[in-house]
């Protein structure tokens, strides 16, 4: 019947359209609704969130669109952008600056449909104009650090933030606990920059910036490391599309930086990496960077190309927790890749080159941060190694040299020993694990070093060299060194051993050893304490046995080898001419830094020479007799003996007062020397394919009763040292 047809039809159609209507409504009154009623309640319920007052100062907006490139019913549902303009969040009552961040507009648009399931979905946040202002005080009270309301039953609601979109904005950070302050301002590019023109860019300013730090050679090899590090880390064709500069100072450095970044960072999509680039100069420390942040929001990992350079290695500890050697300036180039995590974060610098000083330098180093302290692990190689590169090591180098590298210790005028302090605060800060070698040595006075290698470890501030060994003039010297940094004063030990050196040689443009077969042979047992070179030969404790056969020796040869001392003792013994060695022998006994000889002498085709008396490496103080033996008349000068006095920098040698020693008198009295004759006997038997060592016969004829004092065995640690 029609009445019941239309009737069905009233029911089946009106509540479809009361539905109809109610939603038609709904959005009139969502579309006309002045959303800035709402403005109390959100200040006070994200003020109360942060514990600080959050006030939205312009208009709340709402518009509504469909989302682009989404499909199904979330194509269809319209999503609601939200803007909120002239945003404050304010800072504590003890900061300087009243607010800490300051936004001309927060805009974000949002899922609708996820809001069924309580989950608040924002693809991108974008934040416009931001204005942060950042402090820490000395106590280390920090503005980013936000007290938030705590809530004893977890929330229905989760947030799913994908991404921050950049606008130009200006970071303001001063932090009185770490001694920075920085001004960053961030702009818009012109037009987009691809990654390629980046590194191009960065590459050619860090090689001009090596090379005015190193020199010319810096270029080649930064040069070489760019070619084993051409792959490009994944998602580098996002393009760069803002300009960042900063300027501040760091710890009371000058500090000054610029760089690009891209226009969204991915919080989340780890296919989606964030390119960063960064040439900051931290005093005369220069740090230029290339390459992508994945996935910030877990600190997920790092992929970039990195450039250091600077006048000394170890004064990027305070930028980076690395324990790094004091070096001469240098450069260096290569790819580090990063796993970041909370406390346990894992870092590579792989295929890295570079120039320290003269020295070239490549490896491929490690440094991780789990564990109670942080550890460096690798290997390093040099194939042309300066030996004047190793002197800021041991703190040597001049006063302006040591300034350069900030070193505060000058090395007082009258001392040669360095004074420049250990670090040993950062030894206790990291471990390490470390294989080094140096194919070839170069020295400005000609000694042949043919190769270096070691393994250094450095273990809750105790750091050892075992091996430390040298390939020097045909033969070897094999030592190891420990130097115990956790206790005060340092602790230091050292073991030494050198055999087969080769005179011809060792001294190959000197022609009277050309054709010579002399060796020199040597053992060394030390023990220190001190906190540094000057320090731990003062108070050496332990003995040095040396013995040469078949050499020569004249002023010129000993003044190239810088030795300031002998040069003297020798120029007036002999004059500048080249004298033949059969043999010489010495064995000194150090108590106390005090290095006393047992035996010291010198058989020579002219006569036999005996050194009796003490190096004081506590003072520097010499204090030696030189008694030379002549064995023709044709040397009458050798007949008056000699005393050396002074320093080891200004030594005083002169002619002995007294009456002159007849010939045959001798200082080398026949039958007192038994001991230390004995320990150097062993030195003569390593001297292989040499029946006819010419030492065995001087040492044979020195036998006798000793009146040499035993060594004091060396303290051992207390149980549990390090």
């Amino acid at each position: 019947m029609p009445w019941r047809r239309s009737r069905l039809t009233w029911f089946v159609y009106m509540p479809l359209a009361i539905v109809l209507l109610l939603i038609v409504v709904l959005l009139v009154v969502i579309a006309t609704f002045d959303w800035n009623r709402l403005k109390p309640t959100i200040d006070a319920r994200v003020s109360q969130t942060i514990g600080r007052p959050f006030t939205i100062n312009g208009d709340l907006h709402v518009g509504w669109s469909r989302q682009p490139g989404e499909s199904g019913l979330a194509g269809l549902v319209p999503w609601p952008t939200l803007e909120a303009r002239d945003i404050t969040i304010a800072n504590p009552d003890w900061a300087a600056q009243p607010q800490f961040a300051q936004l001309d507009a927060l805009r974000f648009r949002l899922a609708p449909l996820p809001l069924l399931l309580h989950r608040v979905e924002i693809p991108t946040l974008y934040l416009v104009h931001p204005r942060i202002d950042l402090e820490r005080d000395a106590q280390g009270h920090a503005t980013w650090d936000f007290t938030f309301a705590s809530n004893t039953e977890p929330s229905a609601w989760t947030l799913d933030l994908r991404a921050i979109g950049f606008d130009r904005g200006h970071i303001a950070l001063d932090d009185a606990s770490n001694k920075v302050k920085l001004e960053v301002a961030v702009e818009p590019l012109q037009h987009a920059v691809a990654y390629e023109d980046i590194v191009a860019q960065q590459s050619s300013e860090a090689r001009d910036q090596a090379t005015r730090i190193v020199g010319a050679g810096a270029r080649n090899a930064l040069a070489a490391s760019a070619k084993e590090n051409q792959a490009q880390p994944r998602g580098t064709r996002i393009p760069y599309q803002f300009a960042w500069q900063a300027e501040g100072s760091y710890q009371g450095a000058t500090t000054r930086g610029k760089g690009k970044i891209g226009a969204v960072l991915a919080l989340q999509q780890t296919d989606q990496p964030f390119p960063v680039q960064a040439d900051v100069f931290v005093g005369d420390s220069h740090i230029a960077l290339v390459g992508t942040l994945t996935d910030p929001l877990h600190l997920a990992a790092l992929d970039i190309r990195l450039w250091f350079s600077g006048s000394n290695m170890a004064k990027l500890y305070p930028l980076t927790g690395i324990t790094l050697p004091d070096t001469p300036p240098y450069a260096t180039e290569g790819h580090l890749k990063a796993t970041l995590k909370r406390g346990d974060s894992h870092f590579t610098y792989e295929h890295f080159r570079g120039r320290i000083g003269g020295s070239d330098v490549a490896g491929d180093l490690a440094f991780d941060t789990a564990g109670p302290r942080p550890k460096l692990s690798g290997q390093a190689r040099s194939s042309t190694l300066r030996f004047v590169d190793l002197g800021p090591l041991i703190g040597a180098g001049s006063n302006a040299q040591k300034q350069q590298r900030g070193d505060a210790t000058p090395q007082p005028s009258g001392k040669v020993l360095p004074v420049e302090p250990f670090r040993t605060d950062r030894w206790r800060a990291m471990d390490a694990d470390v294989q080094f070698s140096a194919a070839h040595i170069v020295r400005e006075a000609a000694l042949p070093i043919d190769a270096l290698s070691t393994h250094l470890v450095l273990d809750a501030g105790v750091l050892t060299l075992d091996p430390l060994s040298f390939d020097l003039a045909g033969g070897k010297v094999d030592s190891n060194l420990r130097l115990d940094g956790s206790r005060t004063p340092l602790q230091g030990a050292i073991r030494l051993k050198a055999r087969h050196l080769k005179l011809k040689q060792l001294f190959p443009a000197l022609e009277p050893m050309r054709t010579s077969l002399g060796e020199i042979n040597g053992d060394a047992a030390l023990d220190a304490r001190g906190n540094s070179v000057s320090a731990l030969l003062g108070t050496a404790t332990g003995e040095v046995k040396l013995l040469m056969n078949d050499g020569a020796i004249s002023k010129t040869l000993l003044e190239t080898a810088g030795l300031n001392v002998a040069n003297v003792v020798i120029g007036k013994l002999f004059g500048d001419k080249t004298v033949k060695i059969n043999c010489a022998a010495s064995d000194l006994t150090a108590t106390d830094g005090l290095f006393q000889t047992n035996l010291f002498v010198l058989d020579t085709e002219d006569a036999t020479i005996t050194v009796d008396g003490t190096v004081n490496f506590a003072n520097e103080q010499l204090n030696l007799d030189v008694r030379p033996d002549a064995k023709g008349v044709r040397i009458f000068s050798l007949r008056s003996p000699l005393y050396v006095k002074g320093t080891l920098k200004n030594p005083d040698v002169g002619v002995q007062p007294g009456p002159l020693i007849l010939r045959g008198g001798g200082a080398v009295a026949l039958g007192v020397l038994a001991a230390p004759v004995a320990a150097l006997l062993p030195l003569v038997a390593t001297s292989k394919g040499q029946p006819d060592n010419t030492c065995t016969t001087v040492l044979e004829q020195m036998r006798g009763p000793s009146k040499a004092r035993p060594v004091p065995a060396p303290a051992k640690p207390a149980t549990g040292a390090r």
